[in-house]
């Protein structure tokens, strides 16, 4: 979808403030000791990179920010930032290769690629805590593969999927409402 500059720089602010205000607000979390998940955290970032790699970036940047002033552990924040990593990677795929989400195939292979990304990404970050001795002692008392490895990177690769799907259901909407009134000034 075609954007202007100013429109895209509305869309990024509201799809921050959603970014920040899903996670603050949210009453679907689910809690599997020691992580948690909050369903639909990821959907701005998502829908930021449909529209482009900037829109997708500056979500990303702007509820990282988000997570620090609402007073997240930093880990929590840490993690929240390699949310730059797969939403711009993701997002410079999707322009480069708009087609790939023209096929339900497509769509599920380049999600789980984005999810494990993603889960790679926040891994490293729960590492780092984790060997440092920064971490809860429920993380320790699961064990590494349990806890990081399972938890956080197989967590998070669902976690993202299920994400991605409610964002890219929402984004046909919207390109579909956009077609729709585009047709009927035509």
């Amino acid at each position: 979808m075609k954007v202007s500059k100013v429109q895209r720089l509305t869309i990024s602010a509201l799809l921050i403030a959603v970014g920040i205000l899903i996670p603050l607000f949210s009453p679907i979390k689910l809690v599997l000791e020691p992580a948690s998940f909050t369903l639909g955290s990821h959907v701005a970032i998502f829908i930021g990179m449909f529209i482009s790699p900037v829109v997708a970036i500056s979500v990303a940047v702007g509820t990282t920010f988000g997570f620090f002033i609402g007073g997240f552990p930093i880990i929590v924040v840490l993690r929240a930032a390699t949310h730059v990593i797969f939403a711009g990677i993701g997002a410079w795929i999707l322009e480069k290769r708009p087609k790939i989400l023209s096929s339900t195939k497509n769509t599920i292979l380049f999600s789980f690629l984005i999810g494990l990304l993603h889960a790679a990404c926040e891994v490293v970050v729960v590492m780092f805590f984790y060997f440092a001795g920064g971490m809860q002692g429920a993380y320790y008392s699961q064990g590494f593969l349990q806890s990081i490895i399972g938890l956080v990177g197989i967590g998070s690769v669902i976690h993202s999927m299920i994400d991605f799907q409610l964002s890219y259901i929402i984004w046909r909407g919207l390109v579909a409402r956009k077609r729709m009134s585009s047709n009927s000034i035509n």
